[in-house]
C-alpha cells in the first residue's frame, strides 16, 4: 500500500485533534527526543517540535515526507523527516525518548516486529504513546466493506485478522515482553462534512485506500456499486439532521518502562 496515492493531506487534517490529544498525552518535556513513527503529512511531529522536542518523523511514503517538509519550512519549525518503516526504522538504538504513532504503527504488517524496532529505537526509561481504532461504527463498517469488496474482485484469499492495538491485554502482551506496562484512554473523533455524500465523495478522491480500491474495481465495472453501498453506510450511521456527523471510538494506548 502506497499511503502517498491520492492526497492524504485532507484525511491528515481531519485527524489533527486525534494528533493533539497523543501529543498532550504524551505530556512532553523540553528537549525530549521525539519520534513520530508513520509521520504521514507531519501532524504529530510538528505539535511535538512547538513543545519543545527535537523531533524526527520516519514514513514510507515519499510524497508526504516531502508534504511534511513543507509544512515545517513554512512554520520555521525544525523536524528531521526520514524514510523509513515500522519494522525498519532507521535510527540508532536507545536514540529516543518518546515514541509516538497517530493511526499509523496500527497499520504494520507484523506487529511484533514493529514492537521490537520501538522497544529497540527507545532510551531505557523511554515511553509509546499511540492511537489505534475500536472497530464499530459507521466509518469501521464502510472501510470493512471496501477491503471486503476489493478482495473479492481480486480473488485474493482472507488473511489473518489485524492485530487488535485497541486492545488492552492484546497490547500489553505485544509490550511486555519489551518491558512495558500498558494503560488504555479512550477518546472519539467526529469526522464530519456538509454532507454524507460530500465526506464520501472527498475520501473516494483523497484517501490512498479509497483512490487505489476503486481504481481496482473500475476496471471491473463493481466501483459504482460499493460507492452506494458505502453512502448508505454512512447515511445510515448519521448523527445530524442537516449536515454530516460520525462519531469514531478510538483509543490512545500509553506504555512505559
Amino acid at each position: 500500500m502506497d499511503w502517498g496515492v491520492g492526497r492524504y493531506e485532507t484525511t491528515a487534517e481531519q485527524l489533527l485533534p486525534a494528533g493533539v490529544a497523543v501529543v498532550r498525552s504524551a505530556a512532553l518535556k523540553l528537549g525530549e527526543r521525539v519520534l513520530d513513527l508513520g509521520c504521514g503529512t507531519g501532524n504529530a511531529a510538528l505539535l511535538a517540535a512547538e513543545e519543545g522536542a527535537r523531533v524526527t518523523g520516519v514514513d514510507p511514503a515519499q510524497r508526504l515526507l516531502e508534504v511534511a517538509r513543507a509544512r515545517a519550512a513554512s512554520q520555521g519549525t525544525e523536524v528531521q523527516f526520514l524514510p523509513g518503516e515500522a519494522a525498519s526504522v532507521p535510527l540508532d538504538d536507545a536514540s529516543v525518548d518518546v515514541v509516538l504513532s497517530v493511526f499509523a504503527v496500527i497499520f504494520a504488517p507484523d506487529a511484533g516486529a514493529a514492537a521490537a524496532e520501538m522497544a529497540r529505537v527507545l532510551a531505557s526509561d523511554g515511553r509509546i504513546v499511540l492511537s489505534a481504532w475500536i472497530p464499530g461504527g459507521a466509518m469501521s463498517e464502510m472501510n470493512g466493506l471496501a477491503a471486503e469488496t476489493v478482495r473479492q474482485a481480486v480473488g485474493i484469499p482472507p488473511g489473518p485478522k489485524p492485530f487488535p492495538w485497541h486492545d488492552l491485554d492484546s497490547l500489553s502482551a505485544l509490550l511486555a515482553p519489551h518491558g512495558f506496562s500498558v494503560t488504555l484512554e479512550e477518546r472519539r473523533h467526529a469526522f464530519t462534512a456538509p454532507s454524507a455524500r460530500e465526506f464520501l465523495d472527498q475520501e473516494s478522491r483523497n484517501h490512498p485506500l479509497a483512490v487505489t480500491g476503486l481504481a481496482i474495481l473500475e476496471q471491473m465495472d463493481q466501483a459504482d456499486a460499493l460507492r452506494t453501498g458505502m453512502l448508505e453506510i454512512l447515511q445510515n450511521g448519521n448523527e445530524e439532521r442537516d449536515s454530516f456527523r460520525v462519531t469514531s471510538r478510538y483509543v490512545i494506548g500509553m506504555a512505559s518502562r
